[in-house]
């Protein structure tokens, strides 16, 4: 590729960090030293793409092996994009500008279901045919994983094969088997790659659906494929892989710290968290090892943050003691230490005043739902009783910011439990004033916020509809005039996104036809609010003959074939099913530390609902 030209349009963007590669910690190897070429694509912006701790962890495992390298490749923005094609530049990589076209392996993390136009984008403008059936034997093999990939139907069309489960277990293996077929046939290849434990090839699989537009059967065409793909476990967290080194940003990301992975998994049973079903079983790294590889990523970043990333931090075994581990190492070097969205039923006090030592920031809690009973429908676990005893505390440690999270349309929601999001934020306002005033910080703030919810496969609430646009904007109406309330602000997510979202979560095949007209029709970067064109899915759902109801407000059977069963994700669809019908009677079911609930990830070796967890 022509450098001069990519330096003339460097000048020319907003944002050319984006594009520039050479940040600290980067991995550059010789192209020709490595038999297979691997590109990591994030289908966002870089800004996105760097806060991801799965892309980090994948960068530097590949690089690691002697026979691959790995670059990274993200979705340009507007600007970028414009002067690519205007130019006739492909789309190139960060470490060394090479065309994506010329990597043997492409892979897509799949993050998010409104990301999948900018997947489509990316192939385009990097010189891959866009649908499968159109590569050849010299085009790269294109895979997805993350969580969207345990519904790979909606995308199915344009990836060769899918990843299903935990990406460091059998990634290394993908390798391998491209590498055995390279500069052969494509087609021996993705049958070799049908035989991994967590891979699935869609061309290998016949779809064949009812009259009334539900499945009917999902069949394999060949013996190389599973009738059912399990997907992949990591069965030891503390001896899997995790990098001490990892890219430093020349400009603000997302999320610009360190983020240490000390847990993975969930025992909690929220039912409408596909992540706390996706990622069973838990799996915790042991304190000497989170040190250890905390004290090698300040020393090889100098970021001046860290954070401890998990689906649940509070329920880490050994959370005080790695607190206290980590502020004794970094207190002096001013290393500030943040803990995600956190639950509402622990014991926090004594964990929160040691983060604080260094800076303090806001504090996020996720309720979830204004009612006592909604919140049992959902098992989320918590009371109105923790909530205002957590607040209280936090309150009195000296913080004054609070995040409360909250989610409209969830099944069985009244108004009632729409009030109740009011009278939680006005006990956390009580809670503030409690404190007496010498005591009190400034800044009183507090934020409560209302996503749509999604019903999302491998989740209780799969077979729930979504409610229709019309209602869920009457429930936002409703909600904000409940919190005109003094010292509260509330903040919504636009609906219409939110449909898009539980179609492309809920669909089939079928919806590979309408993501390509939408794409054709201009619809990329849908995630970020301004470039979201809802008029043009409408579109392209009306010229494919599909409906946005069938898909997102439909309330499924029981005994209907899901477009995802072809995927076996741990969890049983037996299990699922008796979650739903508890939550119809809003019965809670106790975590699985507390005993075994019977999901089915026991029936994998080696593993248990609670794994190899509670170790020091």
């Amino acid at each position: 590729m022509e450098q001069y030209l990519i330096e003339e349009i460097l000048e020319k963007v907003q944002k050319a960090p984006r594009y520039t590669g050479g940040e600290m910690n980067t991995v550059i190897k010789p192209w020709n030293e490595a038999e297979i070429h691997f590109a990591f694509c994030f289908p966002d912006t870089y800004e996105v793409a760097m806060s991801h701790i799965g892309m980090k962890i994948l960068y530097g495992l590949i690089n690691n092996m002697p026979d691959a390298l790995c670059e990274r490749v993200c979705m340009p923005w507007v600007d970028m994009r414009a002067l690519l094609k205007d130019q006739q530049i492909p789309l190139f990589s960060l470490e060394t500008r090479t065309p994506l076209n010329q990597f043997d392996v492409v892979g897509f993390t799949l993050q998010y279901e409104m990301s999948y136009t900018n997947i489509l984008d990316m192939l385009h403008l990097g010189n891959i045919p866009v649908w499968a059936c159109d590569r050849t034997d010299t085009d790269p093999l294109v895979i997805a994983g993350g969580p969207c990939a345990f519904n790979p139907e909606p995308i199915s069309a344009f990836i060769d094969a899918f990843v299903i489960g935990d990406g460091e277990e059998v990634t290394p293996k993908v390798i391998q088997i491209v590498k055995t077929h390279k500069g052969k046939s494509r087609t021996k290849c993705l049958k070799a790659l049908a035989k991994l434990e967590g891979v699935y090839v869609p061309p290998l699989y016949d779809v064949i659906y009812n009259e009334d537009g539900t499945v009917k059967s999902y069949t394999p065409n060949c013996e190389d494929a599973p009738e059912k793909v399990r997907k992949c476990i990591v069965p030891d967290l503390d001896s899997a892989y995790f990098p001490d080194k990892i890219p430093v940003p020349y400009t603000e990301i997302v999320h610009d710290r360190i983020m240490l992975e000390i847990m993975r998994g969930c025992t909690r049973g929220c039912r409408f968290c596909q992540a706390g079903m996706l990622y069973r079983p838990v799996r915790e790294r042991k304190l000497d090892t989170l040190l250890e590889i905390a004290l090698k990523l300040e020393n090889s970043t100098g970021y001046e943050e860290m954070s401890l990333s998990s689906l649940s931090t509070g329920d880490y075994t050994c959370l005080g003691e790695l607190v206290r581990g980590l502020m004794a190492q970094f207190e002096k070097k001013r290393v500030a230490l943040s803990l995600p969205s956190l639950r509402l039923d622990g014991d926090l006090k004594e964990t929160l005043e040691e983060t604080q030592k260094v800076r303090k920031s806001g504090l996020t809690f996720a309720p979830e739902a204004g009612t006592q009973r909604l919140r049992d429908v959902i098992n989320k676990g918590i009371t109105e009783e923790d909530l205002v005893r957590t607040l209280s505390e936090s309150f009195e440690g000296g913080w004054s910011s609070v995040k409360l999270y909250f989610m409209l349309g969830l099944p069985t929601e009244t108004n009632a439990d729409l009030d109740g999001i009011g009278d939680l934020a006005q006990k956390a306002l009580q809670a503030y004033f409690s404190v007496p005033k010498e005591r009190r910080t400034r800044g009183l703030s507090i934020n409560c916020s209302a996503s749509s919810f999604v019903p999302k496969p491998f989740t209780p609430f799969q077979w729930f509809g979504q409610d229709s646009l019309e209602t869920i904007r009457e429930k936002q109406a409703y909600l904000r005039n409940v919190l005109k309330i003094k010292g509260v602000t509330f903040n919504w997510h636009e609906p219409d996104l939110s449909v898009m979202e539980a179609c492309f979560a809920r669909g089939d095949r079928r919806l590979c036809d309408v993501l390509f007209r939408a794409w054709e029709l201009g619809c990329i970067l849908d995630g970020w609010s301004e470039h979201f064109k809802y008029d043009l899915w409408l579109k392209a759902f009306e010229e494919c003959n599909l409906s946005i109801a069938f898909y997102a407000n439909r309330t499924r059977d029981k005994d209907e074939i899901l477009p995802w069963d072809v995927i076996d994700c741990g969890v049983t669809k037996a299990f699922l099913w008796r979650e739903n019908e508890k939550s119809l009677a809003a019965k809670t079911t106790p975590d699985c530390r507390k005993g075994c609930q019977g999901c089915g990830i026991q029936r994998y070796k080696g593993v248990c609902a609670y794994a190899n967890a509670g170790s020091v």
